[in-house]
């Protein structure tokens, strides 16, 4: 199992995040994500995000656009069922860390 990585949103409420194996299978399932670079520090997040549905990949172009300028950025994701959650944690992430490709 790959290592989680836990980020704390403004709100203090904390978020448990997987990294994203690209060439699994991704369930039809609504989801928070991250980019994030990782180091031997910890991971700093890039760009905050949510889908509907991850196995349809609408992350990835913004995961090929953090690549750019980024090149150790790895996605990571938490699964979601309900829009509202999703766009709640979004934005207390956001707050957060005002992660240079969400402003």
């Amino acid at each position: 199992m790959s290592r989680q990585y836990e980020f704390a949103g403004k709100s203090g409420a904390r978020y448990r995040y997987t990294p994203l194996e690209e060439e699994r299978f991704l369930p039809p399932a609504g989801a928070n994500y991250v980019i994030a670079r990782v180091t031997k520090e910890g991971a700093t997040v890039v760009f905050a995000g949510e889908t509907d549905n991850l196995a349809n990949q609408t992350w990835k172009k913004e995961l090929e656009k953090a690549r750019e300028t980024y090149r150790d950025a790895r996605m990571m994701t938490r699964l979601n069922v309900t829009r509202a959650v999703r766009e709640a944690e979004r934005s207390d992430l956001i707050q957060a860390y005002a992660p240079p490709m969400n402003i």
